[in-house]
């Protein structure tokens, strides 16, 4: 393990000429690299070094000597303290200029190609935006008191915050209330988080419960739900064991209108976090892959059916593959409500060969992928085989984006035509991206 000396060092001026990955300045002191935190390029600022290490330093910034035209001042208050936001000091549009750019190097560096054209950047709301997310939960007896939230930047602990500015109303306003009343159960100290999933017509709050609530809980529990307009969940153990406090409960859902599709989803079913965002990258995704009338489309991890069932509604058939048999269940349900017949759904794990099944020895005109963060690697041997001439990558992470890019490029016959960036998470470092591969 490296070896790192924490230090209190004399604040000294430097000018910032970069931004790391990780959101913050870069500055060149001496022949040695310095990361300062909540420092921007371009500008001049007065840094105090807090850690040495063999090849770099980081530091704090003291004082924005001479600002970057491109500061703005934080819409939260909890900013530099919660974790779960790192840009809220830079503006909208210079976000999305760093995550192209962390988009573009990351495809030369690691992939070792160029796309022959940029595509504008995808936006949507960049407050209130985040219908997905998953809460810490501490009972800390020297605050007094429990504390819900996300981490903290720089440390471990579930920082102390009051309100939230990106999580999807009602979910923005309710963490002194979650926190009150976690607070007021017996179980305070083993409940660990509270998962949110904010649908369009309701608020799914999931508790980990590590012990049963007592009859006075569940009286507590039951209120909150009733004051609040939210539906709370228990989850005594795994996924599977989540269930609604009143009973039975009406599904979540959420509609894509430009295809007539709606959507039903469980409170810890996989979903894209930014509603608007999402509806705006379907709508790009199908007008990118421009799907025939009677073209075969294969969707590879197509969890709910995000993509599967508004391109069933413009090409002539639709094969799309997941590895979690609950989603590919609630996906078939999903095509049979929304009255779609020419969209199949498969379960396979495609981080294994799945080259011998079926549906991969096929031809497809054209192919859509939206793998997590490992990105696709061992499947990209079928989309070659495919016959596609045309291939949509929806990508949560620019490295494996560009070592998936570079393989498609140099190993399996296409170029990439097209790529760029989704804000899918305004005002954090995540850089979410599509590409287009022709043959």
């Amino acid at each position: 393990m490296a070896r790192v000396k924490r230090i209190t060092a004399e604040p000294e001026e430097a000018d910032i000429v970069d931004l790391s990955h990780e959101a913050k300045g870069v500055a060149r002191i001496d022949g040695k690299t310095v990361f300062v935190a909540d420092a921007l390029p371009g500008e001049r600022v007065l840094l105090r070094r807090t850690q040495r290490h063999r090849n770099f330093d980081e530091a704090v910034c003291e004082q924005v000597l001479r600002a970057s035209p491109d500061r703005v001042g934080p819409e939260c208050p909890h900013f530099g303290l919660c974790g779960g936001c790192a840009l809220q000091h830079l503006a909208p549009a210079a976000q999305l200029v760093f995550k192209q750019t962390q988009l573009i190097e990351n495809l030369a560096r690691i992939g070792g190609v160029k796309p022959e054209r940029v595509l504008e950047p995808l936006t949507g709301p960049v407050w209130g935006y985040r219908r997905r997310a998953r809460l810490g939960v501490k009972d800390v007896p020297r605050k007094g008191r429990v504390l819900v939230g996300f981490r903290e930047r720089s440390a471990p602990y579930i920082a102390d915050i009051h309100e939230c500015r990106v999580l999807a109303p009602p979910v923005d306003r309710l963490i002194d209330a979650l926190a009150a009343l976690v607070q007021s159960l017996s179980i305070a100290s083993r409940l660990p988080q509270v998962e949110v999933a904010v649908a369009e017509d309701a608020c799914a709050l999931v508790l980990r419960v590590l012990e049963p609530p007592s009859s006075d809980d569940l009286v507590r529990l039951g209120g909150f739900e009733r004051a609040h307009g939210v539906r709370v969940y228990l989850q005594p153990a795994g996924p599977d064991s989540i269930a609604p406090l009143s009973g039975d409960a009406p599904a979540l859902h959420y509609s894509l209108p430009a295809f007539a599709v709606t959507i039903e989803f469980q409170p810890a079913d996989f979903i894209q976090v930014n509603g608007a965002l999402n509806a705006a990258m379907v709508d790009r995704a199908i007008d990118l892959l421009e799907p025939a009338a009677n073209a075969a489309v294969l969707d590879l991890f197509c969890g709910l059916g995000n993509f599967s069932l508004p391109l069933a509604r413009r090409a002539g058939e639709v094969v799309a593959v997941e590895g979690d048999a609950g989603l590919v269940g609630r996906a078939r349900d999903n095509a049979v409500r929304n009255g779609i017949g020419n969209a199949a759904f498969h379960v396979a794990d495609l981080f294994t060969d799945v080259s011998g099944l079926p549906w991969a020895r096929r031809t497809y005109e054209r192919v859509l992928l939206d793998p997590p963060r490992a990105g696709a690697r061992e499947v990209l041997p079928v989309i070659s085989r495919s016959g596609a001439l045309r291939v949509l990558y929806i990508s949560c992470h620019p490295g494996s984006l560009a070592r998936d890019a570079g393989l498609l490029v140099q190993e399996h016959g296409f170029r990439l035509s097209a790529a760029g960036v989704m804000d899918m998470f305004p005002h954090t470092t995540h850089v979410e991206a599509m590409a287009v591969f022709d043959r």
